[in-house]
């Protein structure tokens, strides 16, 4: 993010959220370090060697939750830039919708044809885990981003931010907007979407132990399955089923594009508020037009760079993925791998009137 101290050189927290761990513990799968197969990315014997170089020529992929969605092509385009100065050669591909059972094809294919590095963001945390596992044992590095899987069926996670921070910066901004008071309810992407999932969790531990939120409540969660119509469709059915509602809180950007998109052509513009993650290039216009006075992201072109950083990192033997090690990515700077194999981006950034023109993503 151009001008964002916060996104360039910076050692990563390391952090293991609570989701992960739990899948990890509800499917009987083992930590990265803790694989008895090697533990190596692509599931081969490996070793880190953190003075080696990033080979070139490797094929890498990325395979979204869909495709034609702005934040994946913003990422996409962060890893392509990446896989080009390796010299590589790069492919976006993925299905339409956003599905678990869409990915799975995708994903055999990529290890039909052997490519070195598969970046996924996962539509479910278990369904995709057979088909990961035969690319890996193929050779294949799996480094999720975005969105996990259970750790045993991937090398590394690149996660946008912390969960509990998204969640709490989500919770914050809507605080400030009602006033501490009232009816929310959550517009999500799918209902099995680990990253939405996390954050609306830490939404609801923090609603019910800080006194300071004692005056909101959740009173509904929908899913809009990140499709604009469907995602516009409930944004309604939200508004019809609790009239009282003073906020949408909608941590998908395409939901909550959708979401503007409802509210600033009703009678509720200006009257419920609307905030969660989006696009300053999609939000610019709700922004302009007082729908929208606040909402949050990181850099997904960051975040595509940095996934591709990792992935390459890991297929050259840079790291293997274990708690502690370190490498360089770029101008991005130095990330150290947290435990579970997760690499952290940063913290996300505000964006609102005074500041939404510094940017173009």
């Amino acid at each position: 993010m151009k001008g964002n101290p916060m996104s360039r050189r910076r050692i990563l927290r390391t952090t293991a959220p609570l989701l992960a761990v739990a899948l990890l513990a509800a499917c009987g799968g083992t930590t990265q370090g803790d694989q008895d197969d090697g533990g190596g990315p692509g599931g081969t014997d490996a070793t880190a060697d953190p003075n080696a170089e990033y080979r070139t020529g490797l094929s890498v992929a990325m395979l979204p939750k869909s495709v034609n969605n702005p934040y994946f092509e913003a990422s996409s385009s962060g890893a392509e830039s990446v896989v080009n100065e390796l010299e590589g050669a790069y492919e976006y591909t993925g299905p339409s919708d956003a599905s678990a059972s869409s990915q799975v094809s995708y994903i055999d294919t990529l290890s039909q044809q052997a490519t070195d590095v598969v970046l996924l963001s996962a539509n479910d945390p278990n369904a995709l885990c057979s088909s990961l596992e035969q690319a890996r044992g193929g050779g294949t590095v799996v480094v999720t981003f975005d969105s996990d899987v259970d750790p045993g069926c991937r090398d590394l996670f690149v996660s946008q931010v912390d969960s509990d921070e998204v969640g709490l910066t989500l919770l914050e901004m809507t605080a400030e907007q009602i006033g501490g008071e009232g009816e929310v309810a959550v517009l999500s992407a799918t209902a099995n979407a680990t990253n939405q999932n996390a954050w609306i969790d830490a939404i609801g531990a923090e609603l019910e132990s800080n006194a300071d939120y004692a005056g909101i409540e959740l009173v509904d969660v929908v899913y809009g399955d990140d499709e604009d119509e469907k995602s516009f469709s409930e944004t309604q059915g939200l508004m019809q089923a609790h009239p009282d509602l003073k906020a949408i809180i909608s941590p998908t950007t395409v939901g909550i594009a959708a979401a503007a998109r409802y509210l600033s052509g009703s009678q509720y513009q200006g009257e419920v508020a609307l905030t969660g993650l989006g696009t300053p290039n999609q939000m610019r216009e709700f922004v302009e037009d007082g729908t929208v006075a606040e909402f949050a992201l990181w850099d997904p072109t960051a975040l595509g760079e940095l996934a591709a950083y990792t992935g390459a990192a890991a297929a050259s033997g840079i790291i293997t993925g274990a708690e502690g090690e370190v490498f360089t990515a770029g101008d991005l700077g130095e990330y150290t791998v947290g435990a579970d194999g997760v690499v952290t981006l940063g913290p996300p950034t505000r964006f609102n009137a005074d500041n939404i023109d510094e940017f173009d993503f």
